[in-house]
């Protein structure tokens, strides 16, 4: 059976994915910061499922934290067939007060991680000619994010990168998906600070395990982009049509300071 790499793969559509998939039969190898969670998400796969579940604790927010994934998976001799590049985090502020720490952790998992995971799984991918890319972006992706402008730019890094590796990589056998969910019930909030509270509480926020169906369902078919939720569908339609500075304003009200 192949197995799938699932980063960020303790919580909200992460811990989905990994149930949606260890329900179809495929091996896992899941990685997160907590080594608790997880051993309880191993454990509870493991008592539903008959699936093997190698797990990794390693903080990607921290450049060893990529190298310690790559050795242990190197060590145990794995062949990753499905690549889900899920992790990912966002801060709320006005980015001249924000803290650089944060900034940088930020890019380092949402964009260097998943850089350096396609990087390193992709080409054995090829060389089999076969293979699946899922990339968690955002319906962010399709706009300028004012007071959360490193997660949005972030996330529109993530769309043009895999719809750009997408094309290169037609008639190879190996597909990459984009998958854009809006406002979703996970610890985004608790992660990016309470400032993101209005954004959320503007949209109906979906059910992590819905967008995990959806983006299960988008990655076997091949999208190269993918958006759930009508209300999802046409904002990022809608950002296409509206003139940018209508687009920047829309969302300084939506998510900016009161």
């Amino acid at each position: 059976m192949d197995t799938v790499l699932i980063t960020g793969a303790t919580g909200g559509i992460g811990s989905e994915l990994s149930k949606i998939f260890a329900q179809r039969g495929y091996d896992l190898v899941l990685t997160a910061r907590s080594e608790e969670k997880l051993n309880v998400l191993k454990n509870e796969l493991e008592e539903t499922y008959s699936n093997h579940i190698f797990i990794i604790a390693a903080d990607l927010a921290k450049p060893d934290g990529i190298n310690l994934v790559f050795n242990e998976i190197d060590l145990a001799d794995i062949q990753i067939d499905i690549l889900v590049n899920n992790a990912g985090f966002g801060d709320y502020g006005r980015f001249a007060d924000a803290d650089w720490e944060k900034q940088e952790e930020m890019i380092q998992v949402n964009i260097l991680a998943l850089m350096q995971m396609t990087k390193r799984f992709l080409p054995p991918m090829i060389h089999r000619k076969e293979g699946k890319i899922l990339n968690i972006a955002s319906v962010a992706a399709f706009a300028p994010g004012p007071y959360m402008s490193v997660y949005y730019a972030s996330k529109a890094f993530v769309l043009s990168f895999s719809e750009a590796i997408a094309t290169e990589l037609k008639n190879s056998g190996v597909t990459v998906t984009a998958v854009c969910p809006g406002p979703t019930t996970t610890g985004f909030v608790a992660a990016a600070g309470d400032g993101t509270e209005k954004l959320f509480k503007s949209f109906k926020n979906a059910d992590p395990k819905d967008v995990a169906e959806f983006a299960y369902k988008s990655l076997m078919k091949g999208k190269v982009v993918a958006t759930p939720g009508f209300q999802n569908k046409l904002l990022a339609f809608g950002t296409r049509l509206i003139p940018k500075s209508v687009v920047r304003k829309f969302v300084a009200k939506v998510q900016g300071e009161d």
